[in-house]
């Protein structure tokens, strides 16, 4: 019985070493791979962001967006028009903006970084966009108040109706109303007068015939130096005369 009692035990322990170190080495299986990030999935399945999703394929800002959540630091913030937003635009115009200006539309509206429903409430205005640049222009106001996001460009303000995505890096924010900045909505400044046409010199008009008739000084100099000669030829005359007529009578 002694022996078959320490086979036994033998038995156990060799089954649980053996099952120990197999649980040891047996590689451990991958987790799924986190898919990235793909905005333009966000908004399709939103179903009401075609007009939006155009323009981001056709400026291709898209592709930027794409780039910079893998290589951002500090995430990014996009609102996101509905198509009702654009047909509320006046119409042709999307059309009437030159293929930069529609950049900056877009870009005018993402935010360069993560910003949560709580972040704006911290958050200083004017808050740049992607557009703004080093230059600080295409700025927005955004404000909350009992958890409701407004955001205010200046020519117009958009509530935010919902949110469809916001988990760092990324935040999406639904706006029933297409931004409008001002440097592409405002008032255009009136436009620079022309210079004058410089003036016509005048020619230089010849002497007038009355100038032409009046006599030269020269002249009246000349005429004056002829007539004393005259009279002197004159009186020559008569005295050659005078004097040959006596000679014949004597």
């Amino acid at each position: 019985m002694a022996s078959s009692s320490q086979s036994l035990s033998f038995l156990i322990l060799t089954t649980f070493l053996f099952l120990t170190t197999h649980a040891k080495t047996a590689p451990v299986a991958p987790g799924p791979t986190p898919e990235p990030l793909n905005l333009t999935a966000i908004l399709v399945k939103g179903s009401q962001y075609s007009t939006f999703l155009r323009l981001l394929k056709e400026t291709q800002v898209s592709t930027q967006i794409a780039s910079q959540l893998n290589s951002s630091f500090d995430g990014l913030t996009i609102f996101a028009p509905t198509d009702n937003a654009f047909n509320q635009l006046k119409a042709g115009t999307l059309n009437t903006l030159t293929s930069q200006e529609q950049v900056e539309l877009v870009l005018y509206h993402v935010l360069p970084r993560f910003y949560s429903l709580n972040t704006f409430q911290t958050a200083s205005n004017p808050i740049n966009t992607q557009a703004s640049g080093s230059d600080g222009v295409y700025k927005m106001n955004v404000t909350t108040s009992s958890n409701q996001l407004n955001v205010s460009t200046g020519i117009n303000d958009a509530p935010v109706s919902s949110v469809l995505y916001s988990d760092f890096p990324l935040a999406v924010y639904s706006v029933d109303d297409v931004l409008k900045p001002e440097e592409l909505f405002g008032v255009k400044p009136p436009a620079a007068a022309p210079a004058p046409l410089p003036a016509k010199k005048k020619a230089k008009k010849g002497p007038t015939s009355a100038t032409a008739a009046v006599p030269s000084s020269s002249a009246d100099a000349e005429s004056s130096d002829s007539s004393p000669r005259m009279i002197n030829s004159g009186w020559s005359i008569v005295f050659g005369v005078g004097i040959g007529a006596l000679s014949y009578l004597m």
